[in-house]
């Protein structure tokens, strides 16, 4: 069975925007590792179209932003190649190497976990919740950011009950943040 591995960037005082954290390129690189570790993306529709709008080659030009610096691009390439699902029930339609998930969640992602293949990857805020409701996240990844901001999004807000997790592996950061990983207990 292919684990579910989750990673997102929250901040000291637990704000997980994504606009608050320190960009660098050691974080852009290991970010690029975690989804190449995997055969593909699940992501929720938020997600999915805030990674869209920033990381998409465009097809027209196949030139990227202005504010995309020469380290970013690995991550660009990584992402924007990467085959994704999108669980969402507003979305008509979806490209980039995209393909929508529909219908009941658990059952949805059990299936796509017995398929062969390293592992799916996954992030953002509202869909990692139902999914460690579900019990379903194999591997939880945290990159603090030593910044404090004030302000939410937070995560698992509203989780019915504990996850007990065990710390696996850490990583620190020339910036200062560090990536822990753990495993439910």
């Amino acid at each position: 069975m292919q684990p579910l591995r989750y990673s997102i960037n929250v901040t000291l005082d637990g704000c997980c925007d994504h606009r608050v954290g320190i960009v660098d390129e050691d974080l852009h690189h290991h970010a690029a590792e975690n989804i190449a570790r995997a055969d593909a993306l699940l992501l929720g529709r938020v997600t999915y179209e805030m990674m869209e709008a920033a990381w998409r080659t465009p097809a027209r030009t196949g030139v990227r932003s202005d504010w995309m610096t020469d380290w970013m691009e690995p991550f660009a390439r990584t992402i924007d190649a990467a085959k994704k699902y999108v669980v969402s029930s507003t979305l008509g339609r979806v490209d980039w190497n995209a393909e929508l998930v529909r219908g009941d969640l658990g059952k949805a992602v059990r299936q796509l976990k017995r398929e062969p293949g390293k592992g799916l990857f996954t992030g953002g805020v509202k869909l990692p919740l139902a999914l460690a409701e579900l019990g379903l996240i194999d591997e939880y990844e945290f990159v603090v950011h030593p910044r404090l901001v004030g302000h939410g999004p937070t995560l698992f807000a509203g989780l019915s009950k504990y996850v007990d997790l065990k710390l696996v592996s850490r990583l620190e950061f020339c910036s200062g943040a560090v990536a822990l990983r753990y495993v439910p207990k």
